[in-house]
């Protein structure tokens, strides 16, 4: 039962932060979608939802007050406006990538891609399982209270993920491989 809770909790991630239309659902502005819409796109049972929400690690998902609604917390590739409001960060923040990845980061920063925001934390052993994904990992510091001094405004999301529009290589500081 684990394993199908994981596959469908990244089925959800793909429908709330990709592509609804997938189950023939829409979201509202904000990036919510209706509970009983989604269940019956998915073909799921409300216990079965809960279960990938309550369970998932990274917190990825909210229910509205009276769970008739639930969003992704963040990593929309689709247009959707999550009403974040900008808040000082903390003066180090994490990146985890894959070392692949560092020549074009070092030239052109951290880069969004196709999603709102680039995704910081605010501590290394998060960073560490977020760059794991992608290959050998390395861990970024971000100098976040020089970005924040330089007017670049950060959000903090409902799950604790830092985000911003980019980081600029000036701003990184490499703090060793893992």
């Amino acid at each position: 039962m684990a394993n199908d809770i994981t596959r469908m909790g990244k089925f959800l991630s793909f429908i709330l932060r990709h592509n609804p239309s997938k189950i023939g659902i829409t979201l509202d502005p904000a990036g919510w979608a209706n509970v009983d819409e989604l269940l019956k796109g998915m073909n799921i049972e409300y216990g079965v939802l809960n279960a990938i929400v309550e369970t998932n690690n990274k917190n990825r998902y909210s229910f509205n007050e009276n769970k008739t609604k639930i969003r992704a917390n963040q990593g929309h590739s689709i247009k959707i406006d999550l009403g974040l409001e900008s808040v000082e960060p903390p003066s180090i923040l994490y990146h985890g990538t894959a070392t692949r990845f560092l020549d074009f980061i070092y030239k052109d920063g951290i880069q969004k891609m196709k999603r709102h925001h680039v995704h910081l934390s605010d501590n290394k052993d998060t960073a560490v399982d977020v760059g794991k994904r992608h290959g050998k990992v390395i861990v970024l510091e971000v100098d976040a209270e020089q970005m924040y001094k330089d007017g670049i405004e950060f959000y903090k999301s409902e799950n604790g993920v830092w985000l911003t529009d980019m980081v600029d290589s000036k701003y990184l500081v490499k703090s060793g491989e893992n």
